[in-house]
């Protein structure tokens, strides 16, 4: 009813959550220095880590319901998103007519709500870190975020603090632990503006993004440590005022248990957290790799975030950008398959990768993150053949009809009318649960409990008391409408292009093929006329 409301109404609104749990939040900024980085930072300057946690919550919490989805200080982010999404193009000038609407924009969540207590067999909530894509933030991905939470999942959005967002604020540490010294520095922020970069390829290029990477690879091994603090019971200042204690996390998360956390992104953030898993996962190898190799990310063999990651680690990664990860300094580590097809490891069962429509058409990308997901990036061959004689299992790998870039972000519910009319977006709604299905089902695959999906999810007619805790038909080769399972077989599924391409994968910002790739040659409403990636425009 919400999203049908707002549909009829200027003011865009999120649709109800639909797991069986109310949804909680609480923003979190805490200090670098009270944690324990694995690897050292590469820019001293950001001071803090911060994130929004979801979560499920009591469903009879009292107190303030919904939280602004565009933070505070709002001015700020309106005119660094009109920046953002300006640069003379069309979806920046419609957005920037309505900038009050967004003011009053909310998450259906319950702010600081008590957590509830978990239903799991080891009395653990599971955990996912999600990453946000370039001109996201903590907030960007909170209907994803929030949907998996509302099925039993604690989702932890970080804000990273590399240029990527539109624009982000640091709070000032305090030097000492006076009342008057903590209170300047909690109404004393700097912020970080977002990083433009050329649009062409080039040394420089993949330069500034080993940058970029290299602070969110260290925000996330920084977060990972201040979950593993949270649970244990450590005393965290959190420099957010708005926000409660984060003492009632404390034996609720199941963040000690090897390969159990599971990582996601989108576009840049899904680069992220490919980095950030090969990284932690090969780290004991770099004494191997040759001397052109740059580690953007090398933890402490003591460190736990080694042990965290294994080859049964879940990774999620939707509309994937592979430029940041095939830069000539990381190339060693391109190379390395992703570490469940390594020894031990359960394949491709452990890996789900969805594209848009636009993603799956940009036909060159999508050779390169065919490589990505295969037992063997290094080459083009197609064979999961193990050592053994066995073989590995494909991937989870779909793109989804008439879906944009933004699909899988807030935007694009939103925003439908916009998507709709210039990115030929067909049933937003839909799109996003379908991505949210795969996700839940990818995880109960590898033992991760998560709660029922509905049968208003599965699109049952009969509704009636169905619901399932082994939905395998989203999963499935062939079943569920506008929903499609791609091969890793590079020479399946990629237009007319040749093989040989793959070797130099396209490597241009997601901007060309965010509006390059999904916005109409002549706007006609059909989803199959796609343009060849112009040269400059929005991001996301």
């Amino acid at each position: 009813m919400t999203s049908y409301l707002s549909r009829l109404s200027l003011m865009p609104g999120f649709p109800e959550y639909t797991g069986p749990h109310k949804v909680g939040t609480i923003d979190v900024e805490l200090p670098v220095s009270d944690l324990d980085c694995p690897s050292p930072s590469p820019d001293e300057s950001i001071s803090t880590v911060q994130y929004r946690i979801f979560y499920p919550c009591q469903p009879d919490a009292k107190g303030k319901k919904n939280v602004n989805w565009l933070p505070a200080p709002q001015r700020g982010y309106i005119s660094a998103y009109t920046k953002f999404l300006g640069a003379g193009s069309m979806l920046a000038e419609l957005i920037s007519y309505f900038p009050n609407y967004l003011s009053y924009i909310s998450i259906p969540v319950r702010k600081n709500a008590p957590i509830l207590q978990p239903n799991t067999e080891n009395k653990r909530w599971p955990v996912m870190i999600f990453s946000h894509g370039l001109g996201g933030s903590r907030n960007a991905y909170s209907h994803l975020a929030g949907s998996v939470a509302s099925h039993g999942v604690i989702v932890i959005a970080p804000e990273h603090r590399d240029g990527s967002s539109p624009i982000s604020y640091i709070r000032d540490v305090p030097s000492n632990n006076s009342i008057t010294e903590k209170s300047a520095a909690r109404n004393s922020k700097r912020t970080v503006d977002y990083i433009r970069l050329p649009h062409t390829p080039s040394p420089e290029v993949e330069v500034g993004r080993n940058a970029q990477l290299k602070v969110r690879l260290c925000e996330l091994g920084a977060i990972h440590d201040s979950i593993l603090k949270l649970d244990l019971g450590e005393k965290l200042e959190n420099l957010n005022t708005s926000s409660t204690s984060l003492h009632p996390f404390k034996n609720l998360m199941d963040v000690h248990t090897p390969g159990k956390i599971s990582f996601a992104g989108h576009s840049f953030g899904g680069a992220t957290v490919v980095q950030f898993i090969k990284s932690t996962f090969y780290s004991p190898e770099t004494s191997e790799a040759p001397s052109s190799y740059e580690p953007l990310f090398l933890p402490s063999s003591r460190s736990a975030i080694t042990k965290q990651i294994t080859p049964q680690t879940p990774l999620i990664l939707l509309d994937i950008w592979m430029f940041p990860l095939r830069a000539a300094s990381t190339r060693w580590l391109w190379d390395r398959p992703l570490p469940c097809y390594t020894p031990g490891g359960p394949g491709g069962s452990a890996l789900l990768a969805i594209e848009s429509q636009a993603f799956y058409k940009w036909s060159v990308h999508l050779k390169a993150t065919k490589r990505l997901l295969s037992p063997n990036p290094s080459s083009l061959e197609y064979n999961y053949s193990k050592q053994d004689g066995g073989k590995w299992s494909e991937p989870n790998f779909f793109y989804a009809n008439a879906s944009a870039h933004l699909s899988q972000s807030d935007f694009g519910l939103l925003f439908p009318w916009v998507t709709k009319r210039f990115l030929a977006v067909e049933e937003p709604e839909r799109v996003m649960r379908l991505n949210v299905r795969a996700i839940l089902q990818l995880l109960r695959t590898q033992g991760i409990p998560v709660s029922a999906t509905s049968a208003e999810d599965m699109e049952l007619s009969n509704k009636e008391g169905v619901e399932t805790n082994d939905d395998t038909l989203i999963l499935a080769k062939k079943g569920v409408r506008a929903w499609n399972w791609l091969s890793t077989n590079v020479e399946e599924d990629c237009g007319n292009e040749g093989v040989e391409e793959v070797a130099d994968a396209q490597t241009t910002e997601p901007s060309d093929a965010v509006v390059g790739n999904e916005l109409m040659k002549e706007t006609t409403g059909t989803s199959d006329k796609i343009s060849e990636p112009p040269s400059a425009t929005a991001k996301m």
